[in-house]
């Protein structure tokens, strides 16, 4: 199983980053389901999906480390 970051979308193809590995790789839009930038999607068994709970993990850890700069 691995474990990507959705950097960006160019034009038909999404930007996915290998959350251990930082290894860039382009895939295209037909081949995922519907993504947006931040995502991120887990591809285990020949398919993509989308992993809300661990972006919501993530996205927590960098609004406090936000926090604690602004403070």
């Amino acid at each position: 199983m691995e474990k990507y970051a959705v950097d960006r979308i160019e034009g038909k193809f999404a930007v996915l980053e290998n959350i251990k590995t930082r290894e860039i790789k382009l895939v295209e839009l037909l081949l995922l389901p519907v993504v947006k930038e931040k995502d991120i999607i887990i591809y285990k068994d020949g398919y993509y999906q989308v992993d809300d709970k661990e972006r919501r993990k993530r996205l927590k850890i960098i609004e406090d480390k936000l926090k604690k700069i602004k403070a």
